[in-house]
């Protein structure tokens, strides 16, 4: 499978692309052409034009959640005269109304504006993709460390993000996990992918991690991480300076943005 960012908080050196905090990512598996989120604007399509990468021969657009930083682009995205021809996979709660500090942080539309524009998928259960690209649905707690918190504060509605979820490749190597923002836990996502799969083996991951401080969270983590033996490892756009840090001196980590390429095996 070949992955390239088209959209992350950071751009890379000498590649005169647009940065965004938002997260897309556009996968090739064999003849699958598949967007999986799409950014805050219209950053995404600025950047796969740049990147010689023709968007109208997508099959699939796959939403990691709801959140307006990786679907306020399907604004964009609609107005393409190939949109109706889509397959849009998401989790039921995905486009649902969220609240930030009284602010609507969404997506754009909701279901059945979204329904009568495209082919609409809602699953909160594992989809299989490609024979090797699983979207895996609603994810369970399945450590102490990374419980379901309410995001926003006291006066918006409780929302426990439970449409925070990942995708799972199943390489060779064992399996390469690329997240949104991972609300859900990054070890949780792992350990619910090895299930799903039925592959403890992880190669590689890449995505937002959702890490701001270092605090025994990041701590636990870290030594999940370690005991994992993971070679690549990729976080991004909602991942701070100083987590990165911590987790690079401990479990070293590469580097990511906009441009970006990777082919997995």
């Amino acid at each position: 499978m070949k992955l390239t960012v088209l959209v992350d908080n950071n751009t890379l050196i000498d590649r005169y692309y647009l940065g965004e905090p938002g997260a897309s990512y556009y996968l090739e598996d064999g003849d699958a052409k598949i967007l999986f989120d799409v950014g805050y604007s219209d950053v995404f399509l600025k950047n796969a034009a740049a990147l010689d990468i023709d968007l109208s021969q997508l099959g699939q657009v796959v939403l990691s959640h709801g959140h307006n930083d990786h679907t306020r682009g399907l604004l964009w995205l609609s107005g393409q005269e190939y949109f109706s021809k889509l397959e849009l996979v998401a989790h039921p709660d995905a486009l649902e109304p969220k609240m930030f500090d009284g602010q609507d942080i969404g997506a754009p539309f909701t279901a059945d504006e979204l329904a009568a524009k495209c082919k609409l998928r809602l699953s909160s259960k594992p989809v299989q993709l490609t024979p090797r690209l699983t979207f895996l649905g609603e994810i369970p707690v399945l450590n102490d460390f990374e419980q379901r918190r309410s995001f926003g504060n006291g006066s918006d509605p409780v929302d426990l993000v439970m449409d925070d979820t990942a995708l799972a490749y199943q390489g060779e190597n064992g399996l390469f996990i690329i997240t949104g923002c991972s609300h859900s836990g990054i070890c949780n996502i792992i350990e619910y992918a090895k299930q799903v799969c039925g592959d403890s083996r992880i190669s590689g991951v890449i995505g937002g991690w959702h890490l701001f401080k270092v605090d025994e969270r990041l701590e636990k983590t870290i030594s999940y991480l370690q005991g994992q033996h993971i070679q690549e490892l990729y976080p991004c756009h909602c991942c701070s300076f100083k987590a990165k840090a911590a987790l690079h001196a401990r479990v070293p980590i590469n580097e990511v943005g906009v441009g970006k390429k990777l082919t997995i095996i």
